[in-house]
């Protein structure tokens, strides 16, 4: 099997990272931070907006599975690209809408699945999303690994995460992992 990880923020980690999690070709997912200033950021840190990282998450996925550019394009459909520095009630540059590519071709394909978005006009109003080259990604605390599937019941978990895992499944139900048989 083939590995290469993408690093990508669209608000709220936890959000992410559910969606990302049930998709064929990734094998993890890890919550983080990256493109701020300060060394070794706590979440407590990063919530006040002052570190200048954004919530991110890294997929390890298998590019003979899913593509880079497919990857985008799960993403894309499920946070709204169009909001700067915002999604939904969370608001700072925090929860930036962000692409951060490791190489020339990586920033090349996800500005041309941008410009692809943006031509059909998927949102009704232009993509800001930010490509930013990723420098150091800091892993989150454990505390946040796998939060939807630790509690699904949750409020936040109800309201803001299962509708996105749920738009995800619809709008992607052939790039699903497969669930062995009962």
């Amino acid at each position: 099997m083939t590995t290469a990880t993408a690093t990508v923020g669209g608000g709220c980690f936890w959000c992410t990272e559910a969606v990302f999690q049930v998709l064929a070709g990734v094998s993890a997912v890890k919550s983080g931070y990256a493109g701020g200033h300060v060394v070794n950021p706590t979440y407590e840190a990063v919530c006040t907006g002052r570190t200048g990282h954004a919530e991110v998450i890294q997929i390890t996925y298998d590019p003979d599975i899913i593509s880079y550019a497919d990857l985008l394009r799960v993403f894309f459909a499920t946070h709204d690209p169009t909001t700067l520095n915002r999604q939904g009630n969370d608001v700072g540059t925090q929860y930036r809408s962000t692409i951060m590519p490791v190489t020339p071709e990586e920033a090349e394909t996800a500005r041309a699945v941008i410009a692809e978005i943006d031509a059909r006009g998927a949102w009704g109003a232009p993509v800001v999303t930010k490509i930013e080259p990723l420098d150091i990604f800091y892993p989150a605390e454990d505390y946040h690994d796998d939060y939807f599937i630790r509690n699904p019941n949750a409020g936040y978990c109800r309201v803001i995460i299962a509708p996105k895992v749920a738009k995800m499944r619809k709008e992607f139900l052939d790039r699903l992992k497969r669930q062995p048989a009962a």
